[in-house]
Protein backbone atom coordinates (compact mmCIF):
# COMPACT_ATOMS: atom_id res chain seq x y z
CA UNK A 1 0.00 0.00 0.00
CA UNK A 2 2.58 2.43 0.86
CA UNK A 3 4.18 1.50 -2.41
CA UNK A 4 1.44 2.58 -4.21
CA UNK A 5 0.37 5.66 -2.50
CA UNK A 6 4.06 6.64 -2.98
CA UNK A 7 4.02 5.62 -7.09
CA UNK A 8 0.64 8.52 -7.10
CA UNK A 9 2.56 10.99 -4.69
CA UNK A 10 5.30 11.07 -7.22
CA UNK A 11 3.39 11.26 -10.26
CA UNK A 12 1.25 14.27 -8.67
CA UNK A 13 4.34 15.60 -7.48
CA UNK A 14 5.60 15.52 -11.15
CA UNK A 15 2.25 17.35 -12.38
CA UNK A 16 2.87 19.93 -9.39
CA UNK A 17 6.20 20.51 -11.06
CA UNK A 18 4.46 21.03 -14.52
CA UNK A 19 2.03 23.41 -12.71
CA UNK A 20 4.95 25.42 -11.14
CA UNK A 21 6.98 25.71 -14.72
CA UNK A 22 3.76 26.72 -16.29
CA UNK A 23 3.11 29.40 -13.92
CA UNK A 24 6.37 30.99 -14.39
CA UNK A 25 6.01 31.03 -18.15
CA UNK A 26 2.49 32.49 -17.89
CA UNK A 27 3.05 34.97 -15.53
CA UNK A 28 6.24 35.86 -17.24
CA UNK A 29 4.03 36.44 -20.21
CA UNK A 30 1.65 38.15 -18.84
CA UNK A 31 4.63 40.83 -17.24
CA UNK A 32 5.61 41.08 -20.83
CA UNK A 33 2.28 41.30 -22.00
CA UNK A 34 1.08 44.21 -19.69
CA UNK A 35 4.30 46.29 -19.18
CA UNK A 36 6.23 45.67 -22.11
CA UNK A 37 3.27 45.43 -25.12
CA UNK A 38 1.00 47.35 -23.07
CA UNK A 39 -1.90 44.77 -23.72
CA UNK A 40 -2.61 43.18 -20.30
CA UNK A 41 -4.35 39.99 -20.67
CA UNK A 42 -6.28 39.40 -17.54
CA UNK A 43 -6.42 35.21 -18.76
CA UNK A 44 -3.11 34.65 -17.50
CA UNK A 45 -3.15 36.13 -14.42
CA UNK A 46 -6.50 33.95 -13.80
CA UNK A 47 -4.86 30.58 -14.91
CA UNK A 48 -1.81 31.27 -13.60
CA UNK A 49 -3.84 31.67 -9.79
CA UNK A 50 -5.74 28.35 -10.95
CA UNK A 51 -2.29 26.77 -11.58
CA UNK A 52 -0.63 28.13 -8.08
CA UNK A 53 -3.76 26.07 -6.36
CA UNK A 54 -3.46 22.99 -8.81
CA UNK A 55 0.54 22.74 -7.64
CA UNK A 56 -0.17 23.19 -3.59
CA UNK A 57 -3.32 20.54 -3.90
CA UNK A 58 -1.01 18.17 -6.35
CA UNK A 59 1.87 18.27 -4.39
CA UNK A 60 0.83 17.79 -0.61
CA UNK A 61 1.28 14.02 -1.07
CA UNK A 62 4.96 14.07 -2.32
CA UNK A 63 5.40 16.51 1.04
CA UNK A 64 4.05 13.89 3.14
CA UNK A 65 5.42 11.02 1.62
CA UNK A 66 8.97 12.56 2.08
CA UNK A 67 8.17 14.12 5.51
CA UNK A 68 8.73 17.74 4.96
CA UNK A 69 5.57 18.88 6.40
CA UNK A 70 5.98 21.47 8.66
CA UNK A 71 6.32 19.52 12.61
CA UNK A 72 7.68 20.98 15.52
CA UNK A 73 10.80 19.70 14.61
CA UNK A 74 13.01 21.28 18.29
CA UNK A 75 10.38 18.82 20.34
CA UNK A 76 10.23 16.17 18.30
CA UNK A 77 13.92 15.52 17.52
CA UNK A 78 14.60 15.28 21.24
CA UNK A 79 12.01 12.51 21.44
CA UNK A 80 12.90 8.28 21.46
CA UNK A 81 11.40 4.92 21.69
CA UNK A 82 7.46 5.18 22.33
CA UNK A 83 7.10 9.00 22.47
CA UNK A 84 8.49 9.14 19.52
CA UNK A 85 6.38 6.67 17.85
CA UNK A 86 3.10 8.26 19.64
CA UNK A 87 4.00 11.75 18.72
CA UNK A 88 4.74 10.11 14.65
CA UNK A 89 1.04 8.42 14.91
CA UNK A 90 -0.47 11.36 15.94
CA UNK A 91 1.31 13.10 13.27
CA UNK A 92 -0.09 10.93 10.73
CA UNK A 93 -4.02 10.88 11.94
CA UNK A 94 -3.74 14.32 11.70
CA UNK A 95 -2.79 14.82 8.71
CA UNK A 96 -5.27 12.13 7.41
CA UNK A 97 -8.33 14.27 9.29
CA UNK A 98 -7.10 17.39 7.61
CA UNK A 99 -7.24 15.45 4.47
CA UNK A 100 -10.68 14.17 4.81
CA UNK A 101 -12.15 17.31 6.04
CA UNK A 102 -10.32 18.99 2.54
CA UNK A 103 -12.02 16.08 0.75
CA UNK A 104 -15.76 16.56 1.86
CA UNK A 105 -14.82 20.36 1.23
CA UNK A 106 -14.02 19.72 -1.70
CA UNK A 107 -16.17 17.44 -3.00
CA UNK A 108 -19.14 20.46 -1.73
CA UNK A 109 -17.54 22.99 -3.47
CA UNK A 110 -17.67 21.00 -6.54
CA UNK A 111 -21.39 19.89 -6.44
CA UNK A 112 -22.49 23.65 -5.56
CA UNK A 113 -20.69 24.64 -8.52
CA UNK A 114 -22.43 21.84 -10.59
CA UNK A 115 -25.75 22.68 -9.16
CA UNK A 116 -25.67 26.65 -9.86
CA UNK A 117 -23.51 26.11 -13.29
CA UNK A 118 -21.12 28.13 -12.32
CA UNK A 119 -18.45 28.78 -15.21
CA UNK A 120 -15.31 30.83 -15.15
CA UNK A 121 -15.28 34.64 -15.49
CA UNK A 122 -12.39 34.83 -17.75
CA UNK A 123 -12.21 31.58 -20.18
CA UNK A 124 -15.99 30.47 -20.05
CA UNK A 125 -15.14 27.15 -18.63
CA UNK A 126 -16.65 24.94 -15.70
CA UNK A 127 -15.47 26.19 -12.48
CA UNK A 128 -15.54 22.50 -11.13
CA UNK A 129 -12.55 21.99 -13.60
CA UNK A 130 -10.49 24.30 -11.65
CA UNK A 131 -11.87 22.93 -8.28
CA UNK A 132 -10.96 19.88 -8.65
CA UNK A 133 -7.97 20.02 -7.87
CA UNK A 134 -8.60 19.96 -4.16
CA UNK A 135 -10.36 17.08 -3.07
CA UNK A 136 -7.96 15.30 -5.70
CA UNK A 137 -4.90 16.68 -4.46
CA UNK A 138 -6.87 16.05 -0.81
CA UNK A 139 -7.70 12.03 -1.84
CA UNK A 140 -3.87 11.75 -2.31
CA UNK A 141 -2.16 13.43 0.55
CA UNK A 142 -5.09 11.12 2.87
CA UNK A 143 -3.61 7.67 0.55
CA UNK A 144 -0.15 9.07 1.68
CA UNK A 145 -1.32 9.50 5.17
CA UNK A 146 -3.09 6.44 5.49
CA UNK A 147 -0.49 3.92 4.12
CA UNK A 148 1.87 5.78 5.96
CA UNK A 149 -0.17 4.93 9.34
CA UNK A 150 -0.63 1.52 8.44
CA UNK A 151 3.47 0.88 7.42
CA UNK A 152 3.85 2.50 11.72
CA UNK A 153 1.71 0.41 13.08
CA UNK A 154 2.83 -2.34 11.70
CA UNK A 155 6.45 -1.35 13.07
CA UNK A 156 7.84 -0.42 9.30
CA UNK A 157 9.59 2.52 8.37
CA UNK A 158 7.02 5.23 6.50
CA UNK A 159 9.11 7.70 4.92
CA UNK A 160 11.86 6.65 2.62
CA UNK A 161 15.35 6.04 3.66
CA UNK A 162 17.24 9.48 4.26
CA UNK A 163 14.00 11.41 3.69
CA UNK A 164 12.32 13.68 6.47
CA UNK A 165 12.78 15.00 10.03
CA UNK A 166 13.34 11.02 10.82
Amino acid sequence: MLAAAGWLARVAGGLAALATFLTLLLIGAAVLARYVLGMPQPWMEKVGGWLVVALACLSAAEVQRRGEHIGVDIFTERLSGPWKRATDLVGLLSVGAVAAVLVAAGWETIEFSLLVGMMTEVAGIPLWWVQLALPVGAVLLLLMAAAQLAAALRGRPHLPPGEGRH
